[in-house]
């Protein structure tokens, strides 16, 4: 009786460490199966993990919260790259430092998507026109903002999803359906926006760094800023005052602020002006567990009830 007990004893410990054994398996499977990415930027990987859902995993270069036009790439960010199966950058100038990583990966077996490819870019310099060139801040080239346009990043989100496509064959149903599913959520956000921005009188908005080009364009709005395409720094006195009689004379009473710079001018300008302040989002940080589609969406709902209350 003792010899059975112990033998259903040991024979219970097998089994528990044959199920356990098999659950360590089909985890370490799992991993292994899961697509590596590096993105430049939190916002690539926001976009890349709607499309990409629970088969990648993904890091970003640049820290959530800091500014992209100020960063310096470091060998530790090359390595990462380096080891990654899929690298994402925006693209149309927005990382600075690309070169150096095409040099540092030629030859590598990865695969590297530049996501805005196959967007129509806005001219930097036109946009400075537009908004009130800021003295002694000439830029040449494009403005590379495109993920933060509706039209845009449908174009960037298929981009994506042909690389893992490319990398992960077997899943590309998968991931054609989360492309879909995107597409649809931006298409009826541009449904249902657009004829209502048609109706207002003045489609004219102020923000504190000019990031909505291709916003702008996606619904014939025209956006004016406190800092240009490339956040250059600090407006000029006579700049400010510009801007001050541009809000006076359009009866501007919202000023929109970005996560990445300071509000103290805007904050400045929406006192002198009698506007109140108010956030829309660029994407450089994770908002509230908010999706990519999600904070497109509170950007275009949040623009157009400011224009729509004054």
């Amino acid at each position: 009786m003792k010899k059975l007990k112990v033998l259903g004893a040991l024979t219970l410990i097998v089994v528990m460490l044959t199920a356990c054994s098999n659950r360590e398996s089909k985890n370490n499977e799992e991993k292994d199966n899961t697509i590596n990415i590096v993105t430049s930027f939190y916002g690539m990987k926001a976009l890349t993990e709607e499309i990409g859902g629970d088969k990648v995993s993904i890091e970003s270069v640049i820290p959530e919260g800091s500014e992209p036009h100020d960063f310096d790439i470091k060998a530790k960010d090359m390595k990462d790259i380096e080891e990654a199966d899929i690298f994402i950058y925006n693209g149309a100038g927005m990382e600075a430092w690309i070169e150096d990583v095409e040099a540092a990966i030629s030859g590598k077996e990865l695969i590297v998507v530049e996501a805005s490819k196959g967007v129509e870019l806005i001219n930097a310099d036109e946009e400075d026109e537009e908004d009130g060139e800021h003295e002694g801040h000439n830029h040449s080239g494009k403005d590379p903002h495109t993920w933060l346009g509706l039209s845009e990043a449908k174009i960037q989100g298929e981009n994506i999803k042909n690389a893992l496509v490319e990398k992960d064959a077997k899943n590309k149903e998968y991931y054609e359906e989360n492309l879909k599913k995107f597409n649809k959520k931006i298409d009826n956000i541009i449904k249902e926006y657009n004829p209502k921005f048609k109706e207002l009188a003045n489609k004219n908005f102020v923000t504190g760094h000019a990031t909505f080009g291709y916003l702008c364009r996606d619904f014939g709005l025209t956006q004016k800023s406190i800092e240009g395409v490339f956040a250059e720094g600090e407006p000029s006195p006579k700049e400010l005052q510009n801007l001050m009689e541009y809000c006076k004379g359009n009866n501007i009473k919202t000023i929109f602020v970005e996560e990445l710079i300071s509000t103290q001018l805007s904050d400045t300008l929406a006192k002198e002006v009698g506007a109140q302040t108010k956030q829309i989002y660029t994407l450089h940080s994770n908002e509230d567990g908010k999706s990519f589609s999600d904070v497109l969406k509170y950007n275009v709902e949040t623009i157009y009830s400011a224009m729509n209350n004054k």
